[in-house]
């Protein structure tokens, strides 16, 4: 991998991922596959990626803090029960065959076209939002485990993120959402540094994606936040059920 259409398509690949998971979740399901596709062994391509996960949810955070958005400190109680996670995902990862890597990857795509395609509508509630008590445990415990998946593949977690925030702590779908990005950039941190401990990050390629990570991820988050409209769902699911039978069949 090594012409220049490769990084261009890196970069515009990289602003579709950071719009999509920013106003939603599931963009790593398009840019893992993309990785593998241009060359880089499975666990590379996922340690590469969390470079433009970083970056693009620093971005996401500050542009929905410039609207005036947070969740702080409860998106950094979550994100340290989710950091925590990620560390034993992030080794799983990095010890798991390649082969084996593809298929999981190319069964959670399918998983995930479910849940975009029959997922709950999520609305905007005028019910109090719960923080605190037993919804905050409940919480805390739940993305301890979420910080394992994400430490271990990350792709297709936000869309789990919003609708858990929104049916157990009662967020908005724009506050669940900066809370999410805030969250996924606190436990990325340790699963890349796994990852870059077992020198399983490309660091040129991880940039240049985040390039168009980053500027997908701001422009969304300052941008009117909702659900991604209906060509997002439908290219989405497209690209998933095509790139899943790719993974599973002609590895």
């Amino acid at each position: 991998m090594g012409e220049w259409y490769h990084y261009a398509l890196l970069i515009g690949v990289g602003f579709v991922v950071g719009f999509i998971n920013t106003v939603a979740g599931g963009g790593s399901l398009l840019a893992l596959p993309v990785l593998i596709f241009l060359g880089l062994p499975p666990a590379i391509a996922n340690g590469t990626n969390r470079v433009a996960v970083v970056v693009q949810t620093a971005l996401a955070t500050a542009g929905f803090k410039s609207k005036g958005v947070s969740t702080y400190p409860f998106n950094a109680y979550l994100g340290l029960a989710a950091f925590l996670g990620a560390i034993i995902g992030a080794y799983i990862a990095v010890d798991i065959r390649g082969e084996t890597f593809n298929r999981i990857l190319a069964a959670i795509m399918l998983v995930v076209v479910l849940i975009i395609i029959f997922k709950p509508d999520v609305r905007i509630s005028d019910f109090e939002e719960k923080l605190s008590g037993k919804p905050f445990y409940i919480a805390i415990i739940a993305f301890f485990f979420f910080g394992i998946y994400g430490g271990f593949i990350n792709a297709g977690l936000g869309f789990i993120i919003i609708l858990f925030l929104h049916y157990v702590n009662h967020m908005t779908l724009v506050r669940a959402n900066a809370t999410k990005v805030a969250v996924v950039f606190i436990y990325t941190l340790s699963a890349l540094a796994v990852f870059v401990l077992n020198d399983k990050v490309n660091w040129k390629v991880g940039l240049i994606l985040a390039i168009g990570n980053g500027s997908g991820a701001w422009v969304a988050s300052r941008f009117s936040v909702k659900r991604g409209d209906g060509f997002i769902k439908g290219f989405l699911v497209v690209m998933v059920v095509a790139m899943s039978i790719k993974l599973w069949f002609f590895n």
